[in-house]
């Protein structure tokens, strides 16, 4: 008789993501390689030994990774590196940790969000007000569990995943049941060709393979969704949010009121019950709001979980006030966006501690909340100078630091009592930092030690 061959994946990436997918492989019974280019971390070494699965760092062995019949690769491996062009040329399916989750949820059904920015706010958001009205569910993508770790440890009836646009990139059959579009603004230029159309195309690959069933929830005052939202034709339930209009269906802010209207449910909650405060996080709770609505939940759960919620580390996350100066940690601020809306929110003089690795920023849009808010900034990074280029005619003081701790120092001794200093980087921190809340911690750490 003869034997039928496993089919050989090869995982390109050995971090959280590509070791989930390594054990759901194994699980699954395929043959399995991992292959890392840096060196793995030792939890993950150990993970992979104890299932058996075959692993290497420091380099790619070419010759086998060719001979893959799926590859599974990390969101952080660009399309441009050479051995990614070497599989696609050899016509390997290319898919992400993602997708490859998605192939084995059986009967399992996805809230996806996405979004420039609110996207993981709006993921935690989600899944608290799931937790509190009894969904059997998980925390997976970007924050929480890999999703192929928990379908193949602890698989669910329902996953709240918050995906980026790399991962987007590779889902082929991926579908979500209900699909969040927080927004859109540039961000990731680096890995788009400079190019803001295929970023914006890459967010509306959350659409992929929904239908008339599904639900599309999305922000009605979104510029940029709302030019592009056509060229995408939607055949799922359209769902928007505003705080600039009453809509018929959706979620919107009156007179100080959100008004969730969908066919599942009806209701209104005061903004001021909202555990969640600033007009940015108004928009995540209302995504949230109608995400939890159309999936059966109740009102009342709903509105209870709303005012439940604790705000998430390293994203306007209060860290102390030492001598009257408060510190706020908004590390997970990585683009010019992000940052724009901490800075919006901001009733007192601030601060600003800014810089790291710059993704093709344009600074210009945070010029006017820069000008009327901020006293002096604080450059934290290996290159400043896009930064002190910005702002150097519009801010009294800017300074030059280059650790988290000097930063503070920095910030601290040109602050007053009833002033603000607000790490709210608007770049990513690979320069100085293992990842964004690397320099949170390290952040906290500094002002603790003030």
């Amino acid at each position: 008789m003869k034997q039928i061959m496993k089919q050989f994946v090869v995982i390109l990436g050995a971090g959280e993501s590509g070791v989930g997918a390594a054990i759901l492989a194994y699980k699954e019974g395929y043959a399995c390689l991992v292959s890392d280019g840096g060196s793995l971390k030792l939890p993950h070494r150990q993970e992979l030994t104890k299932y058996g699965i075959e692993w290497e760092e420091g380099h790619h062995s070419e010759e086998r990774i060719l001979e893959a019949d799926i590859v599974v690769k990390s969101p952080g491996i660009p399309e441009k590196n050479e051995l990614v062009k070497k599989i696609r040329a050899k016509g390997i399916e290319v898919i992400s940790e993602i997708e490859w989750a998605y192939r084995f949820i059986g009967d399992g059904k996805v809230i996806a969000i996405t979004g420039s920015n609110g996207k993981t706010t709006t993921t935690a958001l989600t899944y608290h007000i799931c937790r509190h009205a009894g969904l059997d569910c998980a925390l997976v993508g970007n924050i929480g569990y890999s999703f192929a770790r928990q379908v193949a440890l602890d698989p669910k009836p329902w996953y709240v995943a918050e995906l980026s646009s790399f991962q987007l990139d590779d889902i082929r059959r991926f579908k979500a049941h209900v699909a969040v579009l927080t927004n859109i603004t540039e961000d990731h230029l680096d890995r788009y060709e400079y190019k803001f159309i295929n970023y914006v195309r890459s967010k509306f690959r959350i659409l992929l393979n929904q239908t008339a069933s599904d639900y599309f929830i999305y922000c009605a005052d979104d510029e940029v969704t709302m030019q592009h939202i056509n060229d995408f034709q939607p055949v799922s339930n359209p769902l928007p949010f505003s705080m600039r209009k009453e809509l018929l269906q959706g979620a919107f802010i009156r007179e100080e009121e959100m008004n969730v209207v969908t066919k599942e449910e009806k209701f209104q909650m005061s903004i001021y019950d909202f555990a969640l405060k600033g007009k940015h996080n108004q928009y995540n709770t209302m995504a949230a709001g109608l995400a939890a609505s159309v999936i059966g939940l109740r009102k009342d759960k709903i509105r209870e979980a709303i005012q439940s919620f604790e705000a998430l580390e390293h994203r306007m996350e209060p860290v102390a006030t030492v001598r009257g100066v408060e510190f706020i940690n908004d590390s997970k601020a990585t683009n010019v966006n992000s940052t724009w809306y901490a800075l919006e929110s901001m009733t007192k003089p601030v601060i600003l501690i800014l810089g790291g690795v710059d993704k093709g920023n344009d600074y210009s849009l945070l010029l006017e909340l820069v000008k009327e808010k901020v006293k002096a900034i604080v450059c934290m990074g290996t290159d400043n100078l896009k930064i002190q280029e910005a702002f150097q005619n519009y801010v009294p003081v800017m300074v030059n630091t280059g650790s988290a701790a000097e930063a503070v120092h920095s910030a601290f001794q040109l602050s007053n009592k009833g002033d603000v200093v607000l790490l709210s980087p608007a770049c990513a921190s690979f320069d100085l930092f293992k990842n964004y809340e690397d320099r949170g911690k390290q952040f906290k750490e500094a002002v603790l030690g003030l």
